[in-house]
């Protein structure tokens, strides 16, 4: 991704073959991450999901103990939600399973107790629970590393662009989506051609400068990523909006006009495709019409849309309507490396619905073969606070089924 578009990462990679902040990640008052609608594999076709995890049904799960958490898995997602308190504290949980109070006693331990071990940590607060059918489905996202420069030079084309201050978030008749103001009528915002043709040019918009603009498409699904300066400096950008236009899964368009095969429907596959075509993908890229735009982001990060700094392998985004930001989630899936306990910090455009989830990897040459290649599917449990999974069964919002 990383962590709303409501971004990011949607936000990673074999990415290009759903409608997927960055960013984007969807957001509360922290900038996301995560992305504009992250490129994804294509997931299940599910029936219309409910609008939240109460209405999707939920049943507690097996005890926490069972799951035979060792304290070496547990440690990352153990700092991850460290991360989370001092928002799950404040923040209102839009999935209906669980109240800010509820997470008190959890974070005061976590804060106070450096040195608890974290399976007995979980299994002391948590209780787990699936949500509807608990049928899981994951991708993955990482922060990319490009070649950039913060100012324009031979080989550096490519401009990175902040946010523009004509960029309108809402119509104002009403509307919800994005736009700009043209003699007196409110329009859409520019498209992707449009921008790559100079329409944001001479206004002193751009941050930086990336040197390959298939590699930086790509940063824009993910939402957020570094630039490697040609003297080795590095700058680490951030979603900052998005265009307002749609989103499409170029990845899918090249499959279906036999572009690229199945068996090249990873990353690395659409991006040789792309290098190959005359024109170097431009026309192709440019058929998605959804622009990312980004800022400078100084200190920890990439931030994820709960406003916390994601981390590589304890992370994972998710939709906020189905489980609550900052939760603890153990996943059980058919890919080793998605398996374990993850923390929801972050949102994702392409992540919709209950058990689905964009895994993220952290930055580099690893995380960016396994975010590319990841597509996973097994069981979720999301872990609630037992206060949680009182106050449901109090009011009949879940069943003791196992």
């Amino acid at each position: 991704m990383i962590a709303q578009m409501k971004r990011a990462g949607a936000l990673a990679l074999l990415a290009l073959l759903a409608a997927c902040a960055s960013t984007p990640k969807h957001a509360p008052t922290p900038p996301p991450a995560h992305r504009p609608p992250p490129t994804k594999p294509t997931p299940p076709k599910q029936p219309p999901q409910p609008d939240n995890a109460v209405l999707a049904g939920v049943k507690r799960g097996p005890s926490i103990a069972s799951l035979g958490l060792t304290a070496e898995e547990a440690r990352p997602a153990m700092a991850a939600f460290r991360l989370s308190c001092p928002v799950l504290l404040k923040r209102t949980d839009a999935s209906g399973l669980s109240q800010k109070q509820d997470w008190q006693a959890a974070c005061d331990d976590a804060a106070t107790r450096l040195d608890i071990d974290g399976p007995e940590f979980f299994a002391k607060w948590f209780e787990a629970a699936i949500v509807g059918e608990g049928n899981s489905f994951a991708t993955g996202y990482y922060e990319p590393e490009i070649e950039g420069s913060r100012d324009p030079q031979p080989g550096y084309n490519t401009p990175v662009y902040r946010r523009p201050p004509d960029l309108i978030d809402a119509d104002p008749s009403g509307g919800k989506r994005r736009g700009r103001m043209l003699n007196g009528q409110f329009v859409p915002y520019y498209e992707r051609s449009e921008i790559d043709d100079g329409a944001l040019a001479n206004q002193g918009l751009e941050i930086a400068w990336a040197k390959d603009p298939i590699e930086f498409f790509f940063l824009q699904i993910q939402g957020s990523g570094r630039l490697i300066a040609p003297d080795g400096t590095v700058m680490r950008i951030g979603y900052d909006s998005q265009n307002g236009r749609e989103y499409v899964a170029i990845g899918r368009m090249m499959r279906d006009s036999g572009l690229v095969v199945p068996g090249q429907l990873s990353m690395q596959g659409i991006m040789a495709a792309l290098r190959n075509q005359p024109d170097g993908g431009k026309a192709i890229m440019e058929a998605d019409k959804s622009y990312v735009f980004f800022r400078e982001i100084i200190g920890p990060g990439p931030l994820g849309a709960l406003g916390v700094p994601v981390v590589g392998r304890a992370s994972v985004a998710a939709d906020p309507k189905f489980i609550p930001l900052g939760a603890p989630v153990f996943l059980t899936m058919d890919r080793a490396e998605a398996s374990g306990l993850w923390v929801a910090q972050d949102t994702g455009g392409a992540i919709k619905g209950a058990n689905r989830f964009d895994t993220f990897w952290g930055a580099g040459a690893s995380a960016r073969t396994i975010a590319g290649g990841m597509s996973g599917r097994g069981k979720a449990l999301i872990l609630l606070p037992r206060a949680s999974m009182a106050r449901l069964e109090a009011g009949g919002g879940t069943s003791t089924q196992r």
